[in-house]
């Protein structure tokens, strides 16, 4: 897919950092934008924003992790556009723990974000778009650490993203479909990913708040470090035109990333046991 003109692009996690990027981009590509987030100030905020742009936009108050919410994101859509041709499934979370200290709500509310929301997402636009007969692209965010190890929770989510990804990649090249698809595993991008308690469902929250480690802080306080310092959402927005352009499925976004991606394969080529990925 090369021309964007006056298509039409769905996007999840769209009022915030690297969904807010690819909304801004797809506005200035000429395209009309469909905006869904659960956080609904700055859903309007954005909407309004990319209207006085000049851009033709609908926000949808979504939450990812439900699929009713999903399918009638799907049904707003084709009601308001007719159609859909850019498909970003890119709403995401994060938490903190180990696998074993995560409680079970900290489970439900990161899977249902992360990878339920890529299902819902397929689930309810693929059939559309595949009917179309017509040129499309779907991009689901996973992250580099969906292609590394030692992260826990969130990096569990990420490869499956990666591994539902790589099926619904060769599943429409087997239907020879004229929808491609793409996986984006970004390093570090300054979002609000480090904030996204705000968003936490009622009846996800942890009924106590653990103590985490010193290690953990240290963790943590890192993390925040590293996002505030990461590369632009406009700028990972532009990494992902260029891959749907040259109709690539892998997307990164930092090179720098490849030498611990290499090591994880090595290592399972190898048989040998995982080693630290960001350690020489």
């Amino acid at each position: 897919m090369k021309e964007f003109k006056d298509k039409i692009a769905v996007i999840t996690g769209a009022a915030s950092g690297i969904g807010r990027g690819l909304a801004e981009r797809c506005a200035r590509e000429g395209m009309k934008v469909v905006l869904a987030d659960i956080e609904e100030p700055a859903l309007f905020q954005t909407q309004k924003e990319l209207q006085a742009s000049g851009a033709k936009v609908l926000a949808v108050r979504t939450d990812v992790s439900k699929a009713s919410d999903v399918e009638a994101l799907a049904q707003k859509t084709m009601d308001t556009f007719g159609a859909v041709h850019l498909l970003f499934n890119n709403a995401g979370i994060g938490t903190v723990g180990t696998i074993w200290e995560s409680t079970l709500a900290d489970w439900e509310w990161i899977i249902g974000v992360n990878l339920w929301g890529v299902i819902h997402g397929l689930r309810a636009f693929v059939p559309i778009m595949l009917a179309q007969d017509t040129q499309g692209h779907i991009v689901n965010t996973a992250s580099i650490a969906g292609l590394t190890t030692g992260l826990s929770a969130y990096g569990v989510t990420k490869h499956a993203v990666v591994a539902l990804s790589e099926q619904l990649y060769h599943s429409l090249a087997h239907l020879n479909a004229k929808v491609k698809a793409s996986v984006l595993c970004p390093g570090f991008v300054k979002t609000l990913i480090m904030e996204a308690e705000r968003n936490r469902p009622v009846e996800l929250q942890n009924e106590t708040t653990r103590i985490l480690t010193p290690e953990e802080e240290a963790i943590v306080q890192y993390m925040h470090q590293a996002v505030q310092a990461g590369m632009s959402p406009q700028h990972a927005a532009d990494h992902v035109f260029q891959a749907i352009r040259e109709e690539r499925f892998y997307i990164f976004t930092h090179p720098e990333y490849n030498a611990a991606v290499h090591k994880r394969m090595e290592d399972i080529l190898q048989q040998r046991n995982p080693s630290n990925p960001f350690q020489s």
